[in-house]
């Protein structure tokens, strides 16, 4: 049924075959363990995935009917990947995020000298990477343009940045 329409009304029509299911879809997402906000918001990226899938080219029909394996597929996925997010996300208590010290006085000029000390004590390969990294270039296209390892240059910046970092 589905594979005799247009293009365009077959998309039209396998969202509106999926969102004929919506309340199905939150109860599976709160199967999960999720809220009902989590759950709407999962199953609307849901169907903007579903979307894609069909404007792709992708059937997702399954006896005239939707692919509930596909779409149980794209929840899951999407959330696992919510879960992956949460894990490397930090909270701070709003305590912690106020500073109580009284204000203190930066002497920013004697800190860029400093940093300028620094910079003109280091090999000069460390010194030019940096710079030039800084400077807008990226990684990988200096890597490109030089020859030189992506993960050479990528330590040798990072280890610059922490060297500066310390002397602050």
């Amino acid at each position: 049924m589905l594979r005799n329409i247009c293009y365009n009304c077959y998309d039209v029509e396998g969202l509106r075959l999926a969102y004929k299911k919506h309340r199905d879809w939150i109860e599976i997402v709160q199967s999960f363990g999720c809220n009902i906000e989590t759950a709407e918001d999962l199953v609307s990226e849901m169907y903007i995935k579903l979307d894609k899938a069909i404007k792709d080219g992708r059937d997702i029909s399954y006896n005239n009917d939707i692919n509930h394996l596909y779409i149980f597929k794209i929840l899951t996925t999407l959330f696992l990947d919510l879960k992956r997010k949460e894990a490397r996300m930090v909270l701070v208590e709003y305590n912690k995020t106020i500073d109580n010290r009284p204000n203190e006085y930066v002497d920013y000029e004697k800190n860029y000298e400093k940093i300028l000390d620094t910079l003109d004590g280091l090999y000069w390969y460390d010194q030019k990477v940096y710079e030039i990294i800084e400077s807008g270039e990226s990684i990988a296209e200096l890597s490109k343009k030089t020859k030189i390892s992506y993960y050479s240059l990528y330590r040798t910046y990072n280890r610059v940045k922490q060297i500066l970092k310390d002397t602050l």
